[in-house]
């Protein structure tokens, strides 16, 4: 089936809660561009998320992290996508040691992992 990843650093703009914490819908957004990804390159269209299965947020996501998104199609319907998705922290920022710093981490953290369905209209599936 069709993968997709995302690297990326989460800006100071995306901080939410106080000691520069992320909100969970963040990651949301990240699965959802993946998810848009993931149907142009199965179908040749953006399709629609219709329907988170399950979300699990676990561990938090502060400004200056890097994340690794991956996401998956695990099963194709006549118009339904079943995808999952999993966010892991690569590297943490460390302002506790000054504003700048950053670890790379020797074992990513799993900070979120969802499942969905996506659908795009047969009228508007360009690939077979």
């Amino acid at each position: 089936m069709e993968t997709a990843k995302l690297r990326l650093r989460i800006s100071h703009r995306d901080v939410h809660y106080g000691g520069q914490l992320v909100c969970g819908s963040k990651v949301l957004e990240l699965f959802g561009d993946l998810a848009t990804e993931l149907l142009i390159r199965h179908d040749g269209d953006e399709g629609l998320f219709r329907a988170y299965d399950a979300v699990e947020f676990l561990a938090p996501v502060r400004a200056g992290d890097y994340l690794e998104i991956e996401g998956r199609i695990t099963q194709v319907g006549t118009t339904s996508r079943k995808m999952e998705f999993t966010a892991k922290k690569l590297i943490s920022a460390r302002p506790d040691v000054n504003p700048s710093a950053a670890d790379v981490l020797k074992e990513p953290v799993l900070v979120a992992k969802a499942s969905g369905t996506c659908v795009v209209p047969k009228e508007l599936q360009r690939k077979k």
